[in-house]
């Protein structure tokens, strides 16, 4: 019997956007097209969310992007913070609490509740969410994508504006548009269980170099340890599922004992491939999260990286389907987003080096060890974990904010004392005139008598004691400053300069 076919609670002309794979970066960014005012559909394939975490935290640039949203105090209700982190399971920790930023911290979250939380943000702002549903097949048209997809009444065809593939590693959208991902292939096999130990007393805590690799090891709960192997010795069957039998004979080998492991949970196996998508778009179809770039799990970067993409791709491709992006605008996606996820594949494959249980490689983690105890290369290493040195090359008028992520700055407005994340909640930019020069007005004014769809760039008045220089900063959707000039600027400088930043940027139309 053929299944009924279907085109699903959603009309096929209905869908801006088709998001593919309801994780954590699936979710975030089908919550920023919604906010934008763009019909968005989010499918899954799994019917019901994973109970399994491959990741656990949340960095400082990704916990002040969600904080421009309003969205940090859910994540942080009820999680532990910590002010350390490792880098390649040295000895010493990398000091998170010295960052120049409102979070220098981590938010112990675990990947399940980070998409958990995700999710409620996502149907909140009204995103339709199909679990159950897979994408089989994309074709891609002049003014859309279509998608085949099989459903548990069946298979139906969606025709969407827009696809984005936020389906993975090995992300079928990816594949099916015809966007390399070229990279390394993995050296190092890393077995993962989740399970109860029976010698909990005697089992280490952290990271733990041997002769034969590294093993991880961490509570979970009260009953469960998340434990890992890196063997950098062993070949496998490439794809073969990880038994029992085979973690516990790693763990002897590696630890020397198995600590009793016993009733896993959850057993998974991965390498230290890295792989990075040659381009972020392909026409209608773009890729974000692991689907864009994979690389191996260590320093917690993973989630945060994928994050990101959502936040800078969400408000341009909302930008794209409401008809006012400038020309090249989706493109700055691409352009942005693939030197984060370069240097992020750069250091895991660093720490990978220096993990190496070789003898000849113990002077050199004795030398790092000893740099790390020297506050400037222990701020480096903290910066680049956490993401917060991430600053896109932009034109405009030089000025140190452009480009970079723009403090949360406090500011006294006709509405009291208020802060900058206070106005980007709604996911629209902003234009802070914090000196009152009639030029930022006029610049503002006559770009708002050309634009047709309201809500692009908010004009804020205010005063900012903390940055007494600055004239005036464009903020985009994302947090970054667009555009940024002092007091001392000329009067023509500033109208001209804002004019066009106005124009890059938020349109015309």
């Amino acid at each position: 019997m053929t299944p009924q076919q279907t085109t699903g609670p959603t009309g096929p002309d209905d869908i801006d956007v088709l998001v593919v794979g309801g994780g954590p970066v699936g979710m975030l960014l089908a919550a920023e097209l919604r906010i934008s005012r763009v019909r968005a559909v989010v499918l899954e394939r799994l019917s019901e969310p994973t109970p399994h975490s491959k990741a656990f935290g949340l960095h400082a640039r990704s916990l002040e992007s969600l904080d421009r949203r309003g969205l940090v105090d859910r994540f942080r209700d009820g999680a532990r913070s910590w002010n350390n982190g490792h880098f390649a399971g040295l000895d010493e920790w990398v000091d998170f609490s010295a960052l120049d930023s409102s979070h220098a911290y981590a938010l112990l979250s675990e990947q399940t509740r980070t998409e958990r939380l995700l999710e409620e943000r996502a149907v909140e702002v009204g995103t339709e969410i199909r679990r159950g549903h897979e994408v089989t097949a994309i074709r891609q048209q002049a003014d859309g994508v279509e998608a085949d997809v099989t459903g548990p009444d069946g298979p139906y065809t969606l025709r969407a504006r827009y696809v984005v593939g936020c389906d993975g590693g090995r992300s079928l959208v990816r594949r099916q548009a015809g966007i390399d991902f070229p990279g390394t292939g993995g050296r190092v096999t890393a077995r993962l269980a989740d399970v109860i130990l029976a010698d909990r007393e005697n089992a280490p805590m952290g990271m733990e170099r041997t002769e034969r690799g590294l093993l991880f090891c961490v509570p979970l709960d009260d009953t469960y340890h998340r434990v890992s192997t890196f063997d950098f010795a062993a070949e496998r069957e490439p794809g073969a599922e990880l038994t029992m039998d085979e973690f516990l004979t790693s763990l002897r080998e590696i630890w020397g004992s198995d600590l009793g492991a016993h009733d896993p949970r959850w057993l998974s196996v991965f390498t230290d491939s890295a792989c990075q998508a040659d381009r972020y778009r392909e026409g209608r179809v773009l890729i974000a999260g692991d689907a864009a770039h994979t690389h191996f799990p260590v320093g917690g970067q993973g989630v945060n990286l994928g994050l990101q993409d959502a936040f800078n791709l969400g408000w341009k491709l909302a930008a794209a389907v409401h008809g006012w992006a400038p020309d090249g605008l989706l493109d700055t996606y691409d352009k942005e987003r693939q030197a984060p996820a370069r240097k992020v594949l750069a250091n895991t494959r660093a720490q990978i080096a220096l993990m190496n249980p070789d003898p000849y490689v113990t002077p050199l983690r004795d030398l790092f060890t000893d740099l790390m105890r020297r506050d400037q290369v222990n701020l480096y290493l903290a910066e680049m974990l956490s993401g917060v040195t991430v600053r896109y090359d932009l034109d405009g008028p030089a000025h140190r904010m452009l480009g970079d992520f723009a403090r949360d700055f406090e500011l006294t407005t006709d509405e009291g004392e208020k802060t900058l994340a206070r106005y980007l909640k709604r996911g629209t930019g902003v234009l802070l005139d914090l000196a009152g020069r009639p030029e930022i007005a006029q610049a503002y004014e006559k770009w708002g008598a050309d634009v047709s769809w309201a809500g692009r760039v908010r004009h804020l008045r205010a005063q900012c004691a903390a940055e007494s220089e600055l004239a005036g900063v464009l903020v985009r959707p994302d947090g970054y400053v667009a555009w940024a000039v002092d007091r001392d600027a000329s009067e023509a400088e500033v109208r001209d300069s804002l004019a066009t930043a106005l124009a890059t940027w938020f349109g015309t139309v």
